[in-house]
């Protein structure tokens, strides 16, 4: 009961934030630009209805319980990883690798989390798969590029599989004293990194001054990076509610989630530069691709799951 409280209370707060947003994105369009397109405008106006969309699909999930948690990141991790794939150089000899990865780990690794069984879960991939996957490859007779074609498959199932299957694997914890509550784990950690994107946008825009890598995220400024991040941060000292830490032990929490979340922004953008591609993809309107969305998640999952795990369950 005092999980479903505190999910109405969250989600109730998070609607009343993307009201609030959407009437000033609405009034702002009004009041400057109402017959003509504004670049700026436009673009905060649909990153907020892009914002509804994605908040009411996670909402469902965890209404849903722990099967529909693992069924969104299975979706996420699939479509994340088709949108890597599909920027990356691959021949004929790695298509049998690719069912592998697609119809073999992808969705056995969401089987293990739906079973609880961490053992295999921990090294299915950086271990089973990550030998496999080669010696699949090296059975299709193509040695064009095959040491590059090999690493970018496996770095693909890691990142996109591996690093997002801990978040629905926070449900699988047995913190004493907790029981039940993990799904408020799963809003606390995505919650917090997601806000760091935002805030990292809005203080950019608002004191962005000095760029912070021109070559690999030129959008990106220091300003934006640091107000971003401990905004963020103080959103997850004042979630410590529904969470089993301290205000404290909140704060430093999410600032090192917030810190390795952008680091997974920056090195997926250095990809994609290498790509010569702005997004992932173009799935979520005014944010580019799942990946695009998703890739600050990849990188501050596994370090909040661990962290959580060795220290409280």
């Amino acid at each position: 009961m005092d999980t479903t409280r505190d999910l109405i209370s969250v989600f109730g707060g998070i609607f009343a934030l993307l009201t609030v947003a959407s009437l000033i994105g609405a009034g702002l369009k009004w009041r400057l630009s109402p017959a003509a397109a504004h670049p700026v405008i436009d673009n905060l106006n649909t990153r907020i209805k892009a914002w509804w969309a994605m908040i009411l699909l996670i909402g469902a999930a965890i209404w849903a319980g722990k099967g529909g948690v693992i069924a969104l990141f299975a979706f996420i991790s699939f479509q994340s990883l088709r949108e890597f794939i599909s920027l990356t150089h691959t021949r004929l000899g790695d298509h049998r690798a690719l069912l592998w990865v697609f119809f073999v780990f992808l969705p056995l690794q969401y089987t293990l989390i739906a079973i609880d069984w961490y053992g295999l879960f921990a090294i299915l991939i950086p271990v089973y798969a990550f030998l496999l996957l080669p010696i699949s490859a090296a059975l299709g007779a193509d040695t064009t590029r095959f040491l590059e074609r090999a690493a970018k498959v496996q770095w693909g199932l890691m990142i996109c599989v591996y690093c997002l299957s801990h978040v629905p694997a926070l449900l699988t914890l047995d913190i004493p004293g907790y029981a039940g509550r993990n799904a408020l784990l799963v809003v606390f950690l995505v919650l917090t990194v997601q806000s760091s994107d935002v805030f990292q946008y809005v203080w950019g825009k608002l004191l962005g001054r000095r760029r912070l890598s021109p070559a690999i995220s030129p959008s990106k400024t220091v300003e934006g990076l640091v107000g971003g991040v401990l905004s963020s941060t103080a959103v997850g000292a004042a979630l410590w509610w529904i969470t089993p830490f301290t205000p404290l032990q909140a704060g430093l929490i999410a600032l090192v989630a917030n810190i390795m979340g952008f680091f997974g922004g920056f090195v997926l953008s250095a990809i994609k530069r290498d790509r010569g591609v702005k997004d992932w993809g173009a799935m979520i309107e005014g944010h580019g691709g799942m990946l695009d969305r998703v890739d600050s998640l990849s990188f501050s999952a596994p370090i909040f799951f661990h962290i959580v795990r060795y220290w409280w369950a």
